[in-house]
């Protein structure tokens, strides 16, 4: 995401991270480019140059011109001003009560019942809290079924009336159904509508007034650009909502909407939607998108995600055998799962520091394991638990069992015995190994 953004802020700060002297009139050059990458990216030119300007009032008050690496001083100031711009810092959703309620409101297409069923999911795995689906969506054909469908996917109760064509007296009638069985959080799904649509903005004003939501959510395609935000404007003079979020964000080359959505309807991003699988989906924080625009990566939600799929337990079982040396097939084979878990490869190896661009071009999807998981499958166990065993005949059982090639499997033992390697030297002269690396995941989410 953000990809074009990114390439032309990196040709804007090359001139300032160049051996060259610097001047005013280069720095001005680059705020001219900055500026430019912006109007790019689909950010109004009042904020883009509000942007430039507030740059250049911190540049020059911090002495760019005399700084050591006046590159580096410039890109933490453009950095600052980015995540400024989105709002500064995370911004939680307000969930308590009895229930708690969350109304969903959006536009048709924007991912609005999909991102329900993935915010449900997230509220129960992680906030620990009985969740409740309610479809108020009675128009769009099937628009019952899909939620239903997803209820099922992500184990979370689905309440509907098939027969009642009353989305206020839905919304009600779920609350009261809420309290009577214990649920802590309800989340309402709303009918996609056009802010232009009178009826249906009164429908959802209503709905809002009946329940009396703890937070109500705007659902906006972030590849719409600066319409999302002129649609965020009109929505929120209606509703007054708490929040918005950007579905689509991993296909956003420009970021436009994500740049300015803060700046037109003073309220904050939640969340962003990053895929179609049910966890796709991410607590929005402006300066770890800070980070990423500029190339900078974002190690915090790498470790975040690595946290949420390494067991502690099995951690330190694992510690165990690769002090002993017995790190074999079938571990490796389970750290893959636990990788594949956390997400797409590509992205997360765009969240490691100076990756980003190298990954950028490369085509990396999530079948990156597929031959890997596949010579695996086809070992013996005694195999995959002695892998020094693997000669010449095994390996061609192996290969035509996989359709892989003895070149293949060749490189994956290669590529094995390196991890193994690498493994055993973490935990070796009281290097900080598995268990210390847990440690260090809990203490960089607390920050």
């Amino acid at each position: 995401m953000f990809e074009n953004l990114s390439d032309r802020f990196e040709r804007a700060f090359k001139l300032l991270k160049g051996q060259g002297r610097i001047t005013e009139v280069n720095v001005a050059d680059t705020l001219k480019d900055i500026r430019r990458a912006l109007l790019d990216a689909d950010v109004s030119f009042k904020i883009a140059k509000q942007f430039t300007e507030d740059v250049k009032d911190k540049a020059m008050g911090s002495n760019v011109l005399t700084a050591i690496s006046p590159g580096q001083l410039m890109t933490k100031i453009v950095h600052d001003e980015l995540a400024q711009l989105m709002g500064g810092q995370r911004e939680d959703i307000t969930i308590e009560g009895k229930p708690g309620i969350i109304l969903i409101s959006g536009l048709q297409g924007s991912g609005k019942t999909t991102f329900s069923a993935k915010l449900a999911l997230l509220v129960q795995k992680k906030r620990n809290r009985k969740v409740m689906l309610v479809a108020c969506d009675i128009y769009r054909p099937a628009a019952i079924d899909q939620i239903k469908v997803l209820g099922e996917q992500t184990g979370v109760k689905v309440y509907s009336e098939d027969d009642n064509r009353d989305p206020v007296r839905i919304a009600r009638n779920a609350i009261d159904y809420a309290r009577e069985y214990g649920y802590q959080v309800v989340i309402i799904d709303t009918a996609g509508r056009l802010a232009i649509d009178e009826e249906m903005m009164k429908e959802i004003a209503a709905i809002k007034k009946a329940v009396n939501p703890t937070e109500t959510l705007f659902v906006v395609d972030a590849m719409t650009g600066q319409d999302a935000v002129n649609t965020a404007k009109a929505f929120n003079d209606r509703l007054d909502y708490d929040g918005v979020v950007l579905t689509k964000l991993d296909g956003d080359t420009r970021g436009g909407a994500a740049l300015t959505i803060r700046s037109v309807v003073d309220k904050p991003i939640k969340f962003v939607g990053l895929g179609e699988k049910m966890d796709a989906i991410d607590v929005f924080h402006p300066e770890r998108m800070a980070d990423r625009i500029l190339g900078m990566g974002d190690i915090v939600s790498l470790v975040e995600k690595a946290q949420e799929q390494i067991d502690e337990e099995e951690a330190r079982k694992l510690q165990k055998k690769i002090a002993k040396d017995q790190f074999d097939f079938e571990d490796f084979l389970s750290q893959i799962k636990q990788i594949k878990k956390m997400g797409n490869v590509k992205d997360l190896l765009g969240m490691i520091p100076g990756m980003g661009k190298a990954v950028r071009d490369l085509d990396i999807d999530d079948d990156a394991f597929k031959s890997i998981e596949a010579i695996i499958h086809s070992m013996t166990p005694y195999e995959r638990r002695n892998p020094s065993a693997l000669n010449g005949s095994r390996k061609m059982r192996i290969a035509k069992g996989s359709g892989t090639s003895i070149q293949e499997i060749n490189r994956l033992l290669k590529q094995f015995e390196d991890t193994r390697k690498m493994m055993k030297m973490m935990t070796a002269g009281g290097r900080p190994g598995v268990r210390n690396a847990m440690k260090s995941m809990r203490a960089a989410r607390k920050r």
